[in-house]
């Protein structure tokens, strides 16, 4: 019995299910469920260096600017997942109509 290549794995997933896991703990979850390890890798550096730019930037910050470096935050974080999950759901529809 041979193992399953990467695209057998991939096809096999429930795209449902990896755009959800990319949506709700973000972060790349969904591609640890479809064994994408180099999208997560690449998703978690680019969660990091939102972190640490975040992080950087608002160190003396006022009340106000403390208010809207938290939005730009939340609207970052939000836009990643959403980016990973359109790009997980697209991976499996690619894989599952190709030749």
């Amino acid at each position: 019995m041979t193992l399953p290549d990467r695209n057998q794995v991939l096809a096999a997933s429930a795209g449902w299910v990896a755009v959800l896991l990319n949506v709700v703990p973000g972060l790349g979850a969904g591609y640890l469920y479809q064994r994408r390890w180099k999208a997560y890798w690449i998703t978690s550096a680019l969660a990091t260096a939102w972190f640490t730019a975040g992080a950087v930037l608002g160190q003396n910050p006022t009340t106000e600017l403390e208010r809207q470096d938290q939005l730009v935050g939340l609207i970052g974080l939000l836009l990643l997942a959403a980016v990973t999950s359109a790009e997980a759901g697209l991976a499996v529809k690619r894989v599952r109509h190709a030749p």
